[in-house]
C-alpha cells in the first residue's frame, strides 16, 4: 500500500499555520485511550449518541479492509498472520481515508495511538488532537471486569489479561504521558459505575454541544 500523498489532494490550514492532508477538511479529533476493560468502547458509544461524533476504531478499519478482499486487505491479512505489526503508515492512511469520506468533522479515534510510532505517523498528516480522553483504571479492577464479563472471549483469562495490560503500560502509557506534558490529557476515573463515568465525560464534551436532531 502506498502511503505517498497525491499532490492534487487539497489541504486545510490549521490554527497554527500548518496544513493537514485531509481533503480540505478541518476536523476535531479526540484520541481515546484506556486499558483493556476500561469501558472506553461503551463511553465512545455514549459520546456518539449525545454529541454527534463519529467513532473510528483502528482495529475495526483494519478488519474491514481485510474483509473487503482488496489488495491492501490481502497485504494486511498476510502481515497479521505472520505475527507482525501492521505498519503505522497503513493504519493512519485508513483513518485518514475514513475521515475524508465521512460527512462529519468530529471524530473519536478509539485505541489509537497505541504507541509512539503510531503517534509520529499520525502527526505526519498534520492533525493535532483536541485532547486525549484517558480512561484511568487500576489493573486489579480491569482484571475483575474482564474475568466477570463472560463474553466467551478466548483472551479473557487472567494471564492473557495481565499481558495485555503490560503491553498497554509499556506502549500506550508513554503516549498519554507525552500529551499530558502538553496539557492535552483529560483523565477520567473509569473505576466508577458507567453512568457516573459518563457524567464526567459529558462535562468534558459539553463545549461541543448536543447532537443535532
Amino acid at each position: 500500500m502506498s502511503t505517498a500523498m497525491d499532490a492534487s489532494v487539497p489541504v486545510a490550514e490549521q490554527e497554527d499555520g500548518t496544513v493537514n492532508i485531509l481533503g480540505g477538511k478541518k476536523v476535531a479529533v479526540v484520541f481515546v485511550l484506556g486499558g483493556p476493560g476500561s469501558g472506553k468502547g461503551t463511553q465512545c458509544s455514549n459520546i456518539v449518541e449525545h454529541f454527534g461524533f463519529t467513532h473510528l476504531s483502528a482495529g475495526e478499519l483494519l478488519r474491514s479492509e481485510i474483509k473487503s478482499g482488496s489488495e491492501n486487505g490481502t497485504m494486511i491479512d498476510s502481515i497479521i498472520k505472520e505475527g507482525k505489526i501492521v505498519p503505522s503508515e497503513i493504519t493512519v492512511k485508513l483513518l485518514q481515508e475514513a475521515m475524508i469520506k465521512s460527512e462529519n468533522d468530529k471524530f473519536l479515534i478509539d485505541g489509537f495511538p497505541r504507541n509512539q510510532e503510531n503517534r509520529l505517523s499520525f502527526e505526519n498528516i498534520k492533525i493535532s488532537p483536541e485532547f486525549v480522553l484517558f480512561f484511568d483504571c487500576s489493573e486489579e479492577e480491569l482484571v475483575r471486569r474482564l474475568l466477570g464479563r463472560n463474553q466467551g472471549r478466548a483472551d479473557d483469562n487472567i494471564e492473557t489479561i495481565r499481558k495485555r495490560f503490560r503491553v498497554f503500560e509499556e506502549s500506550s502509557l508513554p503516549v498519554v504521558q507525552y500529551y499530558d506534558s502538553k496539557g492535552k490529557v483529560k483523565k477520567i476515573n473509569a473505576a466508577k459505575p458507567i453512568p457516573e463515568v459518563f457524567e464526567d465525560v459529558k462535562t468534558i464534551f459539553q463545549s461541543y454541544g448536543p447532537k443535532a436532531a
